[in-house]
């Protein structure tokens, strides 16, 4: 996990929150440990100043899944960059697709501090799908008192 460019490691909820803020566009996404499950990671994605969160695990056969929306059946990958690539694309069971990575690297750049087109991180899809608010974690009053 420590090779991806997207982990941050054990940050936090509320970090993880912040950071993803701090960039601002929705589809910005990030992979952090799970607070609450040792051994368990989270893929948190922002949309519509919204944090949605969903937890990663690899299986007894080394396989990678994420935990999605109710009624989306499961999905098995051999590396969590497959896992990720997929979920590019959109209606995948996460609340919009994974546009924009916010890599180790770039965390502490904030939204104001954005580079041009060369930045590396150009959005996969032009159209976004619509955000599922069911699956929020904060309110977006919430998410902005925490970064700003």
């Amino acid at each position: 996990m420590e090779n991806l460019a997207v982990y941050h490691g054990p940050i936090g909820k509320e970090e993880g929150e912040r950071r993803l803020g701090q960039d601002g566009r929705d589809g910005c996404y990030l992979v952090r440990d799970s607070d609450s499950v040792p051994g368990v990671f989270c893929l948190c994605v922002l949309c519509k100043g919204y944090v949605y969160t969903y937890r990663l695990h690899k299986d007894e056969a080394g396989s990678w899944a994420a935990e999605t929306t109710p009624g989306v059946q499961k999905r098995y990958f051999r590396h969590i960059k497959n896992l990720i690539a997929a979920f590019q694309k959109r209606e995948q069971g996460i609340a919009m697709p994974l546009l924009y990575p916010v890599t180790a690297q770039r965390r502490a750049q904030t939204h104001t501090e954005k580079q041009t087109s060369g930045n590396g991180l150009s959005p996969t899809l032009g159209n976004h799908s619509p955000c599922a608010p069911e699956q929020k974690s904060r309110s977006k009053k919430e998410v902005a008192q925490a970064f700003g």
